[in-house]
């Protein structure tokens, strides 16, 4: 899952540090009981559970929407019986049983065939859904998805993808292999089903407050864009008497300082991520400071049509200083990324082992490697979003570039157009791009599998089909000891010691909240997921 919220805002000096000691304003909510007040970072792209690609929208879906499954506490994150109240596995068929009362809010049932249409929806050509790889381990999935009405029977390729209902409660998948984290990747946003008749009746404005039918325990009350999304109680759901929160107002706020005023005064219970590096120090000393374990990487896309000499990359990554990010401007307790997949991960710990990224920089790794470098690119444009922090990271790049002869230009653009700008394939003028990614489900192939060729998430131009091999490879490995030392090969080329980097990871995501006292329940797992069922206020 794209990671969009960030956790820190501007880059300052030490002097500017020592000068924000000031108390917080307010230490008490302006929120009645029951109602949670947040801020978030930005407008969510979209609303459609087949399109949504980032972790604001899917912290949305996955409240006013009903998963097949729920993942436990880490570190286990087993999967839960939630709308599909029990599964069998028999080798690569999966077959899902639902709760006979699931329903959306037009009072229809949620049945199998819902599921089923739903996510021939996200494959479809048409709708040309980046998500739709999640259903690629499905059989003929990826052949549907890829179809040329031109050239080939679309229909035809349809009728052969591997998803069927049988009775109205029952739902059968046909997997290509087994995936021993199948039922770990049901609880994705992709998944979702959505209502056929509201989709049919309102194409792509189904999503907007007045049109949308759900089926969460939360629905869709306003949409004011690019100011402030509110969720009320569904009154009818299923388990609506255990649900405390009648509503949540989540307030766009970009900037971090603003987002922070708002917490101070007491007009927001929640800062979701959208801390002010400067305000990080006094609030690590009050008790609304929360800090949870990710699974996530912070790093640089290369497009490698642009920067094609592998030196240069590996000079890029080398030359990046990790724990000074770290220590001077994200202050959050992250790691520095020795590698793209995270600690904590099926196959992460196989890979951070032998990680070979310099913790704080090799300067003179870096200049000895770009010195091999044939036609380098040395004036550099880097694209980063307006979230917090962002931009001041770029800045500290800059200077660890710079040694090496290289310009960087640090463009800065919403986040919604940055989506669009970075493709793929990304916009030609893009040499280096940040973003995160946070994991869809807890195993490494959820990350590597990112940088195939054909991904819908690989916005590098980057194409190695060894590496892609290796990847599939790990797909038909079902014992998890073999499939890491797979991983571990596929991660090698990557970044290891003579990796292509594509990309530069640089840390370890943590994820850290202000949440005041009176707010209970509030957890964000290791994929940056809230359940508001749980949360209450008081």
């Amino acid at each position: 899952m794209r990671k969009r919220r960030m956790v820190w805002s501007a880059f300052v000096l030490a002097i500017a540090l020592a000068a924000v000691g000031s108390a917080i304003a307010s230490t008490t909510s302006s929120s009645s009981k029951g109602v949670l007040k947040m801020v978030i970072g930005a407008e969510p792209p979209s609303l459609d559970p087949g399109l949504a690609t980032d972790t604001t929208s899917s912290n949305i879906l996955l409240n006013i929407m009903d998963p097949l499954v729920k993942l436990g506490p880490p570190p286990a994150l087993k999967p839960l019986p939630n709308l599909a109240q029990s599964w069998t596995v028999n080798g690569t068929h999966v077959t899902l049983h639902l709760r006979h009362d699931g329903r959306w809010t037009n009072g229809q049932p949620v049945t199998a065939q819902d599921f089923v249409w739903s996510w021939l929806r996200t494959l479809s050509p048409e709708l040309a859904a980046d998500y739709a790889y999640q259903f690629f381990g499905i059989v003929g999935a990826e052949a549907y998805n890829g179809c040329d009405p031109a050239k080939a029977d679309c229909n035809a390729l349809k009728a052969k993808v591997g998803i069927s209902a049988s009775g109205r409660y029952t739902i059968h998948i046909l997997l290509t292999t087994p995936q021993p984290w199948f039922i770990q990747q049901l609880s994705h946003n992709s998944f979702l089903a959505v209502n056929r008749a509201a989709v049919t009746k309102y194409g792509n404005k189904w999503t907007e407050p007045g049109n949308i039918v759900t089926n969460g325990p939360f629905k869709l009350a306003s949409w004011k864009h690019d100011a402030q999304v509110t969720l009320t109680k569904w009154t009818k759901f299923r388990y609506a008497k255990s649900v405390k929160l009648n509503s949540i107002v989540m307030n766009i706020i970009t900037d971090g300082s603003a987002a922070d005023r708002a917490f101070d005064s007491g007009s927001v219970d929640v800062n979701d991520q959208q801390i002010a590096i400067a305000d990080i120090p006094r609030y690590k000393k009050t008790p609304y400071w929360k800090s949870f374990k990710a699974l996530g990487t912070y790093y640089y896309g290369v497009n490698v049509k642009n920067i094609p000499d592998v030196n240069e990359r590996r000079a890029l990554a080398y030359a990046v200083k990790r724990q000074d990010i770290i220590d001077n401007i994200a202050q959050a307790g992250q790691e520095p990324a020795k590698a793209f997949t995270p600690i904590g991960i099926a196959g992460g710990p196989l890979i951070d082992a032998h990680g070979t990224l310099p913790t704080n920089g090799d300067a003179n790794k870096a200049k000895s490697t770009f010195a091999k470098a044939k036609n380098p690119l040395k004036n550099i444009t880097l694209f980063v979003n307006n979230s917090p922090g962002h931009a001041q990271i770029a800045t500290a790049v800059q200077s660890y570039w710079q040694p090496l002869g290289l310009t960087a230009t640090v463009k800065v653009m919403e986040w919604k157009q940055y989506l669009q700008f970075l493709g793929p394939p990304p916009d030609n003028s893009v040499d280096v791009y940040r973003s995160g990614w946070i994991a869809d489900y807890p195993d490494a192939y959820n990350f590597l599998s990112l940088w195939t060729c054909k991904s819908g998430n690989n916005n590098t131009n980057w194409c190695n089909t060894k590496f892609d091999a290796l990847v599939d490879k790990a797909a038909h490995t079902p014992d998890l000891g073999a499939r890491n030392k797979v991983y571990q090969q596929a991660e090698d080329i990557l970044t290891g010691p003579n990796g292509e980097f594509p990309i530069i990871p640089i840390y370890w995501y943590t994820f850290n909240d202000l949440v005041r006292q009176n707010v209970h329940g509030l957890f964000l797992n290791p994929m940056d997921q809230y359940d508001f069922a749980k949360a209450s206020v008081s």
